[in-house]
């Protein structure tokens, strides 16, 4: 149940709550937050109530909430940009609240009514739009989640849930900024298997990937590819990006099949490819096939898809101690056309023809 006529009350933080701004030349990704929040809460009594923009702060939750207990937990993330003449955009953010209430479905929280909470998300970016970064290529970072609040133990779906939204402003989502990654396939550990909740973004999927991605980085590696979780043979995705290949002029992502999340960067990725005349496939790719098109020369590029990272070029995988290069070490054209593209989209600096571009305020 929710509420289509949701009021939302504002209460504007005081001077002495008010924020220094960070560095915008040293913002890093997740360590500012905004001077203010959306809150909104749920039961099943009331549905929807209580929804607030209000000064930034802590929470105070039961020990026994069951978001602790039975994970109950899923989020988003999208950004706001300003362009050249302060502009404020935020890009496709319908599609990332229609996405989050897909993935409340599946873990049995209830959905939200996306019109309202987006206006309040325009509302509070609005409110806080010197936090909006004015350094090129920086942006704001927005964080809604959904936990589940009420406390009680036994395993069943929550009966009470806290929804917010909290932004930061960032910088590159890679230490090494837009230039090629080096990704470790992974081959023991698996992150989803269709029929799971591998297509939800949900906290647990994060959690379950942490000790392969720590095992990466130990190795050098920024990323970990994952195959899947039956034969281990076909790729899936990387730990925070969907994953291209150009092979032989064919563009080539995983298919939708439960396992993996459909993310909005990767469906504009697809149709600006095919906006270009790009081969464009959805299907099933083994990491052989990949392996093979490095050795007989086919594999042109590889690129990760993601709000944070935006397209994330890859330089190198490695495979049971197999090094595969990529462009010797550079960034690909397509990748880097496609980068291009959708900042330029994203700023306010090219048309958008697919209305992907909303404006704040």
């Amino acid at each position: 149940m929710f509420n289509k006529e949701l009021e939302v009350t504002l209460h504007k933080a005081s001077a002495d709550q008010l924020k220094p701004k960070p560095d915008q030349n040293s913002l890093g990704f997740g360590q500012f937050f905004t001077d203010h929040m959306f809150t909104m809460r749920w039961n099943r009594r009331q549905g929807w109530h209580d929804a607030v923009i209000e000064p930034y702060r802590n929470f105070e939750l039961d020990p026994a909430a069951m978001v602790f207990h039975y994970g109950q937990a899923i989020f988003e993330g999208m950004k706001a940009y300003r362009s050249k003449d302060d502009q404020i955009f935020l890009f496709r953010p319908a599609d990332n609240f229609t996405r989050m209430n897909q993935s409340a479905l599946r873990i049995c929280m209830p959905r939200f009514p996306q019109d309202r909470v987006l206006q309040a998300l325009r509302a509070m970016v609005y409110l806080d739009q010197e936090w909006v970064p004015k350094t090129p290529g920086a942006t704001l970072y927005i964080r809604p989640t959904m936990i589940a609040t009420e406390p009680a133990l036994g395993l069943r779906p929550a009966e009470e849930y806290l929804f917010f939204i909290i932004c930061c402003p960032v910088g590159a989502y890679y230490a090494e900024g837009f230039a090629p990654t080096r990704i470790y396939v992974e081959d023991q550990y698996v992150r989803a298997v269709p029929g799971g909740v591998g297509n939800a973004k949900t906290a647990g999927n994060y959690a379950a990937s942490v000790k392969a991605q720590v095992e990466a980085h130990d190795k050098g590696y920024t990323q970990v590819l994952w195959l899947d979780a039956v034969e281990r043979r076909y790729i899936e995705e990387v730990g925070t990006s969907n994953i291209f290949f150009l092979i032989d002029g064919e563009l080539i992502t995983p298919p939708l099949e439960g396992s993996i999340l459909p993310g909005i960067t990767r469906d504009s990725v697809l149709q600006l490819a095919r906006d270009w005349g790009y081969p464009v496939s959805e299907r099933r790719i083994t990491i052989d096939e990949v392996i093979a098109a490095s050795k007989n020369g086919t594999l042109q590029e590889s690129f990760g898809t993601g709000t944070a990272a935006v397209i994330s070029p890859v330089g190198e995988f490695c495979y049971r101690d197999q090094h595969i290069q990529l462009n010797g070490g550079t960034t690909g054209p397509l990748a880097q056309r496609l980068f291009d593209e959708l900042q330029a989209i994203q700023f306010g600096d090219r048309e958008d023809p697919h209305k992907w571009r909303v404006r704040v305020g």
